[in-house]
């Protein structure tokens, strides 16, 4: 049979057939987990294999044949490209893929062959398939109708705008950046709250996008374009240090070559269009980029013309396409995360069907199984009269009003589930079924309880993958700075010994009497413990001292914000600490102007410029060449120095002189052999010194009745310790209108009012102020 038909509209309907193939099948991701199709084929084929995080490695060429024969009947090399790409931590912000072998380098060198690397699913990756045997997403036949394959991922985490994606189809392009896990979560968490909040609300929380190779966005202006409209062009470039004569470029950015950039000036040089630099030398390892600019003439004249030059500078164009209900849209950032909530709703209200169904098939088992128990002679007698397992079936049933599954279940029971134990163990569960259904129940009647669980989730992965931005943002002329959209608000920060830290709001606590226990502050994870509390204002500045006599800063808004029982995220998230590097003093100032006071373990001490540390940053440079015990802003007119075993030095701030960042300083105080530095504070008037100690005594002493001392002496007795009163852990200036804020060594916290403390002479022991082993404390004024 001859069908005739105009070429024209076979062409058109042809080519309309070719072009949604390439759109819906291959180029563009979907909008709920952030993936194209080959991508969720990877990942769903290497959940099958068993290729978790904390199982052996694979060989790729077997992940590859999986995925190929299971499910994608392309190239090996569509695939193994793919699967490569998933594992460099140049090309996603947050890599799916732990790969293990030659994955390539920015250098834009290609993976060794499949048949030498090795696979397996990153840690993250796993919370893209969370809960998938739970019936939460749908599943579609693969190519040959063998199998089944998942539509989409129930994705726990938001995939397509913490890693972005790019793909060209046929007609239109997306190009969607990475973001950072800690600011898309907390931007999700507030359209949770809010439903009505707006793009520009979200942009409070959601930045910029966060490059994972780092380097600097200019301007703010694409930025806001492409979260409002869905299109904009974000401009990036590298980031260059200035070091004595050289320029160190750190960082690149995201998508450019580095060895081709490198090579970009040579030429530049060779051809005598970067006369300000003579030499450059390629450095980069396993730390990390460091290409080495040799300087002859003006630095940033040679910065200019590098950024006008190179790919130093780059413009990133920004197409948020994707696919929504199978079909291409641009979507904003609001509704890019609507999309988002929409599908976890569902993959949460699926779970949740699915396994109060399953709890209510188990309760049936186990409603059975109490009704045999209850009478479980004549059930044995019964069984035992039976001729067959059939008749013993129908006997069971007819006797106790059981169906044929309860029937099933009592004549496969073991004879030790009779023990007492097992018994109870049978009414817990009972109980433990009930009380799951219920809860499974309200959660499918209370549209706001699933809100609660995906707000929880969130949280979690947060704390479980969050980490500090990369990609720093600096404004054009007249632009909006980012600090203008971030409340300037005090806030109080939290760190703990082993360096996880978080900003609070400061009204999380409440005062309460003097004596107490307070109330849980940090949830602490084991052989942890509170090491340093401060108040900062999210406007500041934070500068970071460490027992290597390093110094570092950061902005105050960086530090993610959590509630009280918050872990935090790990100091070396936001600076480049050793590991074996521990911060002693954190403070928070709104510039670089002023002084601060430096003390070393050793008693030695110096005002230093603050101005000296305005290039520390992430990197950290040197702040003494001694071990620092302790550090604090000089804003007052005299220096008090505190020993553990309750010496007190006093004396007038001009008696410590100005030295640079790697001096040593003068010596403060004389420890006896069994003592050590217990704090530092700075006098500001006529008030008190109040003093705590380990066991929770505390007391105020007006600072008249301590003498000045000579810099150097041992001082004067400022408390009595005792083995009642334990140590003494902390020393500061007072004025009789503060608040304190103590934290115990297991997290407890405890706020009192420093006018409710007594007053007492320097050999008294003081009076009970807090009932559990103080670990640190501060003043919120």
């Amino acid at each position: 049979m001859e069908l005739l038909r105009e070429i024209s509209h076979e062409l058109k309907s042809s080519y309309i057939d070719y072009a949604m193939s390439v759109i819906v099948g291959r180029a563009l991701p979907d909008v709920r987990d952030g993936l194209k199709p080959v991508q969720r084929r990877i990942l769903y084929a290497m959940y099958e294999m068993g290729l978790r995080s904390n199982r052996p490695h694979r060989k790729c060429a077997r992940i590859v044949g999986d995925v190929l024969g299971k499910y994608h009947p392309h190239g090996d090399t569509a695939v193994y490209d793919t699967l490569v790409r998933m594992a460099q931590d140049f090309s996603m912000r947050y890599p799916l893929i732990d790969g293990q072998g030659n994955f390539g380098s920015i250098d834009g060198d290609s993976a060794a062959a499949m048949r030498y690397t090795e696979a397996r699913l990153a840690r993250i990756a796993e919370e893209m398939l969370t809960d998938i045997e739970k019936e939460t997403v749908d599943f579609t036949p693969n190519f040959d109708a063998t199998l089944n394959e998942p539509v989409v991922l129930p994705s726990g985490i938001p995939n397509l705008l913490i890693n972005g994606g790019s793909g060209i189809a046929v007609g239109m392009a997306t190009n969607i950046p990475p973001h950072n896990l800690v600011e898309v979560c907390d931007a999700i968490t507030a359209y949770l709250r809010e439903p009505e909040i707006t793009v520009s609300e979200l942009m409070n929380y959601v930045k910029a996008p966060d490059f994972p190779t780092g380097g600097i966005i200019v301007g703010r202006r694409g930025v806001v374009d492409a979260y409002r409209t869905g299109r904009g062009k974000i401009t990036v470039r590298g980031r260059i240090d200035l070091e004595d004569d050289t320029l160190i470029i750190r960082e690149i950015p995201y998508m450019v070559n580095k060895s081709k950039l490198v090579e970009k000036i040579a030429e530049l040089i060779k051809d005598g269009k970067l006369e300000e630099i003579k030499n450059v030398r390629d450095e980069s390892d396993r730390e990390g980029i460091r290409v080495v600019l040799e300087l002859r003439g003006d630095a940033q004249t040679a910065i200019n013309k590098l950024y006008t030059f190179t790919n130093l500078q780059t413009t990133f164009g920004v197409i948020n396409l994707a696919l929504v209900d199978g079909e291409p849209k641009i979507l904003n950032l609001k509704e890019l995360i609507v999309e988002y909530v929409k599908h976890r709703r569902e993959v949460i209200r699926r779970r949740t069907e699915f396994d109060l169904k399953k709890a209510e098939e188990r309760l049936h088992i186990v409603e059975g199984l109490r009704r045999a128990v209850s009478d479980i002679d004549n059930v044995v007698q019964l069984i035992k009269q039976s001729e067959s397992p059939e008749k013993a079936r129908i006997a069971l049933i007819e006797a106790y009003n059981l169906t044929e599954i309860q029937a099933n279940a009592i004549l496969q029971m073991r004879l030790q589930k009779l023990t007492g134990i097992e018994l109870e163990a049978l009414e817990n569960e009972y109980k433990e079924l009930l009380n799951m259904i219920k809860t499974f129940r309200e959660i499918l009647a209370l549209p706001e309880k699933i809100d609660e669980i995906i707000t929880d989730e969130l949280s979690s992965i947060k704390e479980k993958y969050g980490n500090g931005r990369k990609t720093e943002i600096t404004l054009e002329e007249g632009e909006i700075s980012v600090e203008e959209l971030v409340a300037a608000e005090d806030n109080l920060l939290v760190l703990t010994e082993n360096g996880f830290i978080k900003r609070m709001d400061i009204k999380t606590f409440k005062r309460q009497q003097r004596g107490g226990v307070g109330i849980i502050g940090f949830s602490l994870k084991e052989s942890d413990l509170p090491s340093i509390i401060s108040v900062c204002n999210t406007h500041h500045k934070l500068l970071f001292f460490t027992d290597a006599g390093k110094a570092y800063w950061i902005n105050a808004y960086e530090i993610s914000k959590q509630e009280r029982l918050g872990r935090g995220i790990h100091i070396r998230r936001y600076i480049g600490t050793g590991e074996d590097e521990k911060v002693v003093a954190i403070i928070s100032t709104p510039d670089f102007s002023g002084e601060v006071v430096v003390l070393n373990e050793d008693g030695h001490i110096k005002r230093v410029l603050l101005s000296d540390f305005e290039n520390a940053k992430r990197a950290g440079i040197i702040a003494s060449s001694g071990r620092i015990a302790h550090a604090k802003l000089c804003d007052g007119y005299e220096i008090v120095i505190s020993s553990r075993n309750g010496q007190l030095a006093r004396f007038p701030v001009e008696k410590v002189p100005v030295y640079g960042r790697t001096a040593a300083g003068v010596k403060s105080i004389k420890l006896r052999r069994d003592d050590e530095i217990a704090n530092i504070a700075v006098v500001k008037g006529s008030g008190d010194i109040f003093t705590l100690t380990e066991k929770g005594y505390g007391k105020r002493t007006p600072v008249e009745r301590y003498r000045l001392t000579a810099r150097g002496s041992l001082g004067v007795i400022n408390i009595r310790v005792s083995e009642k009163t334990g140590k003494v852990i902390f020393t500061e200036y007072v004025e009789g209108d503060e608040d304190l804020l103590i934290f115990s060594m297991d997290g407890y916290a405890l706020k009192v009012a420093v006018k409710g403390i007594s007053i007492q002479g320097r050999t008294a022991g003081g009076v009970r102020v807090c009932r559990k082993e103080v670990a640190c404390a501060t003043l919120i004024r």
